[in-house]
């Protein structure tokens, strides 16, 4: 076996290697570096497994071992220990961290630009990060860190006791009056250091793909060759002679529920033999080996027979009656209708209306993180699973069912979640990992590589959206008539979900008083659509944001002025006829930007509602738990996921607020105990329902640290649930409907150069309370970021079924060069429902995106725009691929 020499961190090192391997895999697999992440090995875009060679930036996974043959390589483990915690503090105290996937890589890129003095120039700075990918900041924060680093390395290597660069700006910037204070230190409305944020900073924050425990086995999968055919044969015997290769598993292996799903179990973990796969990303066969690159090799060398099939690939062809089913009970999944007053009657009396189609794209999350999972046998029996998902009690659940044992044997503990905006809800590598290991009695880690994770997990849906509108002759509108049908791929996932939503967020937030909306949501062979961060409601917003502008060109009126007359005033009526109440903010959004938009010369102007909490008659519940540890330490335990919006900073914050105790003493775990269940990490819901549930079980604790010292309480828990019952289902007979606990609202401007590039966001928000203003604005230009690659360049286009491309580069992400200022603007206007009046915010941050830059392309270009992306648009040029450029 060939071997390769190099200086690793400053000590000669020889290692061996395999045909095929690249130096990312030597680094992490033979010299246990973790720092150098593997985010798209070998396709070299995202920038994560970043490393110094010879003192300068290199991608590990585009470098044979061999070429690394003499040279000198360092990590980030290996950088100077002073500059390492200079820049983790910078990182965190910027707000730069989110996630931590990309972190470590950008970290040495950045320590490079501190050693040649390059940290002084942003527009430089951004330029270097073009190599790096971040899905969850939108780049400005990790500039700011960057600079703030800089200027510390060159006055000594210190930081400064300063704020952060970046100004947060609430409501009285714009001369608006902020309804709470913000308190110092590290409690309710502080803006807090993210909880391990300098562990994440320097990769010492393990991700599944870190962890290594004693035996452990590794797991590759076998992926259906077309997207719709009959498999005939699935033959193990050419991988079964490979080396290291010790099990092959196929559908015939399961000893339970062989289907999962989180609403309609129709998502086979293995597609056995005689059965028809319904995409490409349907697996076959688990292929367990002592390696992760035997166990991939030998997955390659599995031979499947197929007997090829037609695809149906149209979600309007798949609802002829001639159209082969999907699923046995048809291709059309859901329909989502309701009606209030008469569309017919106040359309015929309208002074104007208009009608168009709309037409969205299928979008890719890109995560940084592709998805991975750790089974291992407990002593006890049964399995502990790592997972990276969005619900561990959900994966709890339907591992145990597939393993047909019950849900006690199964325990799901969340490691780190790098990323996820939705696409992790569904159950992904989870099972197969479970099945192995229960088989083999042994721990597997199984990996997805890019390539499979992008053909694997649920998308955001397509949809088109066709609406007719009509106005009064003052502009206030009258009715909205919209039919919108959703190709949601292979499997149901959550796809009647995300239509329903969509119909449910139709109107946007304006008042309507005639409302006919029909969601349908049908199969087709192409990639599963499920969740995706903000869920139907950003489609329905481009789609109500157009009408808008053509109905205010019509009539008269700039696009300020007919938001103006309509937007949703308490007691007024949401599209599904839910009442608005005191918390419906709005009106403070859109008047923050008044004079930004109508001093402009070339602007765009959208309005935003997005649900917090599922509601729809289903409970949205938080629970946590405080355990009082030996030593005066707590451990904070909930149910839903930490992916990158800071809910463990949050929780910890909530402790100390209501407590006084120091953050340093506490740990926060999400964990699949049933006294924290709360459910799927989704619908903007966390932070509303983990602050109030925080809350209670922690003024509980200061009840009792009242009568006795923390030290003497050790072995005491103590139990705080929130539960939000009062929804109403879709279809209730009532007068008074209520679908979601409570909203979030925004306003956003998009105001565009000469030439009809960006050159400014402003996005107002009104958040209830924001909980840690920093994370929270984050959390707000993460969003703006991701709404403006849907708007402009962002694609994940199939043909015959087929991803057209499955590498990073082609999917049209901003990079931090072309992802023009981002200005937040917070406005608090408490709800009653969540803790301390919180609202959700992890997803309306892109719901008016495309809607604002729709119209500010209108006025630079007089172009009207009805189709995601707008590849044709000047501010897209630098995004697009070249590959889809109009």
């Amino acid at each position: 076996m060939p071997t390769a020499s190099f200086s690793l961190n400053g000590r000669p090192v020889t290692f061996p290697f395999e045909e095929g391997m690249h130096l990312l895999d030597v680094l992490r697999s033979s010299a246990g570096i973790t720092s150098a992440k593997d985010g798209c090995a070998p396709q070299g875009v995202c920038g994560c497994c970043t490393i110094l060679v010879d003192g300068r930036p290199a991608l590990a996974c585009q470098m044979r071992p061999d070429q690394a043959a003499g040279k000198e390589v360092v990590t980030l483990e290996g950088l100077p220990e002073r500059q390492r915690q200079l820049l983790a503090d910078a990182f965190v105290r910027e707000g730069a961290v989110q996630c931590g996937f990309c972190t470590p890589g950008i970290v040495v890129r950045s320590a490079h630009l501190l050693n040649r003095g390059l940290t002084e120039n942003r527009d430089r700075i951004s330029r270097a990060l073009a190599g790096h990918l971040c899905r969850c900041t939108g780049y400005h924060r990790i500039v700011d860190a960057i600079q703030t680093a800089g200027e510390a390395w060159s006055a000594g290597g210190e930081l400064r006791d300063e704020p952060p660069r970046r100004h947060l700006f609430f409501g009285e910037h714009m001369g608006l009056e902020r309804s709470t204070g913000v308190p110092a230190g590290e409690g309710v409305g502080a803006s807090s250091g993210r909880y391990r944020g300098v562990a994440q900073a320097l990769g010492q924050k393990e991700f599944v793909a870190d962890m290594e425990v004693d035996g452990m086995l590794h797991g590759a999968l076998v992926l259906a060759d077309h997207p719709r055919a009959l498999v005939t044969r699935i033959d193990p015997a050419p991988a079964t002679s490979m080396p290291g290769v010790i099990r092959v598993l196929t559908a015939a292996d399961i000893p339970g529920s062989r289907h999962h799903g989180l609403i309609i179990r129709d998502w086979p973990l293995l597609v056995a033999e005689g059965e028809i796969t319904r995409y490409t990303g349907d697996v076959l066969a688990v292929v367990v080996a002592d390696s992760q690159h035997h166990a991939r090799a030998a997955a390659e060398a599995v031979a499947v027979h197929y007997e090829v099939l037609e695809p149906v690939t149209d979600s309007e062809t798949a609802l002829a009656p001639d159209a082969p089913r999907i699923h046995d009970g048809g291709n059309l999944l859901e329909v989502c209708a309701f009606t209030r007053g008469d569309v017919e009657r106040a359309l015929a009396a309208s002074t104007h209306v208009v009608e168009a189609t709309f037409r969205t794209q299928r979008v890719e999350h890109a995560f940084l993180e592709p998805e991975a999972c750790l089974a291992v046998p407990r002593e006890e029996g049964g399995l502990k699973i790592y997972s990276q998902g969005q619900g561990v009690h959900d994966d709890q659940r339907q591992i145990a069912a597939i393993l047909g044992v019950g849900t006690p044997l199964v325990e799901v503990e969340l490691v780190s979640n790098g990323g996820a905006f939705g696409g992790k809800e569904d159950l992904s590598v989870q099972g197969h990992a479970a099945l192995a290991a229960q088989d083999l009695g042994r721990p597997v880690c199984l990996v997805l590589t890019r390539e499979q994770s992008m053909r694997i997990h649920p998308k955001r849906h397509p949809l088109v959206l066709r609406y007719t509108a009509g106005a009064d002759a003052d502009g206030r509108l009258t009715a909205v008539r919209a039919r919108i049908i959703g190709d949601t791929g292979a499997y149901a996932s959550v796809g009647a979900k995300v239509l329903e939503r969509a119909a449910g967020h139709c109107c946007g937030p304006y008042r309507l008083p005639n409302v006919d909306v029909e969601a349908r949501t049908v199969y087709t062979n192409n990639p599963p659509c499920g969740a995706m961060r903000g869920f139907g409601a950003n489609q329905a917003s481009f789609a109500i944001e157009g009408i808008m502008d053509m109905l205010a060109e019509t009539i008269g009126l700039d696009g300020y002025d007919i938001r103006e007359r309509n937007i949703l005033e308490p007691g007024d009526r949401f599209a599904t006829g839910q009442k608005m109440d005191a918390s419906c903010g709005i009106r403070r959004t859109l008047e923050a930007v008044r004079e930004v938009y109508k001093g402009a010369q070339f602007a765009g102007i959208a309005c935003g509602i997005k649900n917090t909490g599922i509601g729809n008659g289903m409970e949205d519940i938080g629970r946590v738990v405080i355990r009082v540890l030996e030593g005066g330490r707590l451990e904070v335990l909930t149910g839903y996921t930490e992916m990158g919006q800071g809910l463990h900073t949050i929780l910890q914050q909530v402790v100390c607020h209501e407590t006084s105790l120091p953050p340093e003493i506490m740990d926060v775990r999400t964990v699949s105990l049933p006294e924290v269940e709360c459910g799927m990490t989704t619908a903007s819901r966390a932070t509303a329902l983990c602050t109030a549930a925080g809350r209670i079980a922690s003024q509980e604790l200061s009840d009792e640290l009242g009568r006795h010292p923390l030290e003497t309480i050790a072995g005491r828990e103590f139990h705080g649930e929130y539960i939000c019952d009062f929804t109403t289902a879709p279809g209730a007979e009532t007068e008074e409907p209520v679908t979601h606990m409570a909203f979030g609202f925004a306003t956003q401007v998009v105001l565009l150069n000469e030439d009809g590039t960006i050159k400014k966001v402003v996005a107002v928000h009104d958040v209830g309370r924001a909980i840690n203003p920093q994370q929270c604005a984050g959390q707000i230009e993460g969003g703006v970021h991701m709404g403006l690659g849907y708007a402009l360049s962002e694609d994940f286009p199939c043909t015959g079924g087929r991803p057209d491309s499955l590498n990073l580069k082609d999917l049209g992400i901003l990079r931090a060069a072309h992802t023009p200022p981002i200005e937040v603007i917070l406005i608090e206007v408490p709800d009653g429902v969540g803790g301390y009046g919180s609202k959700g915010v992890g997803e309306i941050g892109l719901v008016p995106t495309a809607g604002a830059v729709a119209g500010a392309l209108y006025a630079h270009d007089g172009i009207r725009r009805l189709r995601l992306p707008m590849t044709d648009a000047p501010a897209a040029a630098a995004s697009v691929p070249r590959s889809r450029r109009s």
